[in-house]
């Protein structure tokens, strides 16, 4: 029997440190659309530097889009794009799977 080549590239992104999330997190942002700062702060344990390597590489995939609004200051946004919002909706049954099976530690 032969590996799924498509599975296996789904796995390949999803499977990165943070992607899932990242994209779980835009999805249920209004409009899909964040601030770095605001990705920041609520995925708390990414550094700076982790999140903007992996926005690069969801941007790279082309489920992420940046963008860039001149002014004072300037703004910055990240939002799904088409393929990112399929690819969120598609991980719901996961989330809701996880939900049901999977016993979280309590933080302290």
């Amino acid at each position: 029997m032969e590996v799924c080549p498509y599975l296996e590239s789904c796995f390949e992104i999803l499977g990165r440190r943070w992607n899932g999330l990242i994209i779980h997190y835009l999805s249920n942002c209004p409009e899909f659309t964040a601030h770095f700062s605001e990705i920041r702060r609520d995925l708390s344990d990414i550094t700076p530097r982790s999140l903007s390597l992996k926005l690069t590489e969801l941007m790279e995939f082309g489920l992420v889009e940046k963008e860039v609004t001149t002014g004072t200051p300037v703004v910055i946004t990240y939002h799904l794009t088409e393929k990112g919002l399929q690819l969120a909706n598609a991980l719901q049954p996961v989330h809701e799977w996880a939900q049901q099976h999977i016993k979280l530690e309590e933080k302290t």
